[in-house]
């Protein structure tokens, strides 16, 4: 019983606000690709799912869509950062060098927070998707400032 009452609530919430016009359900084909921010390698796609990102406060949730071999350079965050792993491996090294040999291997389920200041590197083993959550605005800092594609 309590079962169906859930999903009476939850469809009710859903129609709810699809009425509102606001859209606060996806599926995968709704999810609406583009390129991703400056500060962000050429090659990946960006979706925000929810929230501005860049803006100065509030909850964001984005996806990032990477080819195979994609490589993140060393980089921190000043807030804490969430991320899950929805399709593919996700490749993950802590540290200010970028060392494969180094890397974790998350597949496709994997869940993982990184403290504000943590320094890592990341790298997509076979087309990948993360979801990124967090506090905004979101803020890549590179450890080498070379490494930034936004000055290139």
């Amino acid at each position: 019983m309590g079962r169906v009452i859930f999903g009476v609530f939850f469809l009710c919430a859903v129609v709810s606000l699809a009425d509102s016009g606001r859209q606060n359900a996806f599926t995968p084909d709704q999810i609406k690709w583009g390129p991703p921010p400056p500060f962000v390698a050429a090659g990946a796609q960006l979706a925000v799912i929810e929230g501005n990102p860049m803006g100065s406060s509030g909850d964001f949730t984005i996806r990032l869509k990477m080819p195979d071999g994609y490589k993140i350079a060393p980089h921190w965050h000043p807030k804490r950062e969430n991320v899950t792993v929805i399709s593919g491996s996700f490749k993950v090294g802590m540290g200010d060098k970028f060392d494969e040999s180094k890397m974790g291997t998350f597949p496709a389920g994997s869940f993982a927070y990184l403290d504000p200041d943590m320094h890592h590197y990341a790298m997509a083993s076979g087309e990948t998707i993360v979801q990124v959550h967090g506090m905004s605005p979101l803020q890549f800092n590179y450890v080498n400032s070379a490494d930034d594609p936004s000055k290139k």
